[in-house]
């Protein structure tokens, strides 16, 4: 499970699971440790959550005050109990989302003073292919043939004092029109561009930390075939 809360990115693992050799710099024991602020610096493992550990977890990285975190891997006792806690926790919404490419070029937005890639909420009787489809066509104003899902991403955050959690299914796609393309402005869209890997690249530096996994995503997909 990628779960992004405060745009710091959690894996949750499986119990038995654990993160690749380098990824982390310090390790946690929950079954003997107590978590705390202190611990959360840099990259950090913590083994053997239950729900409860789960709870002060969530409790420290969304308290509002900055921590020196910059990613955590979770390995779970029990998967199971620990995505009830956070359906319970959270109101779920669901989304979808698309990684457009046009002759090597990649589509990016540009929302909020970020760069972004189109996304939106899936609406009733909707699949979330036809929601990325739409979404992608809604915010930007072009055409898509739809292909493999990339990664599905999760996260965080606060509405009318409501505790949301996203789930985002990310799409690759191939562009078949742009010739009426351009931003919906009511959506906070400023502008819609074509880019080289390398100016997505310097483009990331200014986003957010889901939107970088997802591309990491698609490039290891697209490397692994050739």
């Amino acid at each position: 499970m990628n779960l992004f809360i405060n745009d710091i990115p959690v894996t949750i693992l499986k119990a038995g699971k654990k993160p690749a050799h380098g990824d982390v710099n310090h390790v946690v024991d929950a079954a003997g440790e107590k978590i705390t602020r202190a611990l959360m610096i840099n990259h950090v493992w913590i083994r053997n959550v239950g729900v409860a550990d789960m709870d002060i977890i969530l409790d420290l990285l969304d308290s509002g005050v900055p921590l020196q975190l910059i990613s955590l891997v979770v390995s779970v006792k029990d998967i199971k109990a620990i995505k009830d806690f956070l359906r319970r926790r959270f109101k779920v919404v669901d989304a979808a989302g698309g990684l457009v490419v046009k002759r090597g070029k990649f589509l990016m937005i540009h929302r909020m003073k970020k760069w972004d890639l189109p996304k939106g909420k899936r609406d009733p009787g909707e699949s979330s292919r036809q929601t990325a489809v739409r979404e992608v066509n809604e915010e930007c104003g072009i055409e898509v043939k739809l292909g493999r899902r990339i990664v599905t991403t999760w996260h965080t955050y606060t509405m009318n004092k409501n505790l949301m959690l996203k789930r985002t299914r990310w799409y690759a796609m191939e562009l078949t029109d742009d010739s009426k393309m351009k931003p919906e402005k009511t959506e906070d869209i400023e502008e819609v561009r074509w880019m080289t890997r390398k100016e997505v690249y310097h483009a990331l530096e200014n986003s957010y930390n889901s939107i970088r996994f997802v591309f990491s995503r698609y490039y290891a997909g697209t490397d692994n075939k050739g």
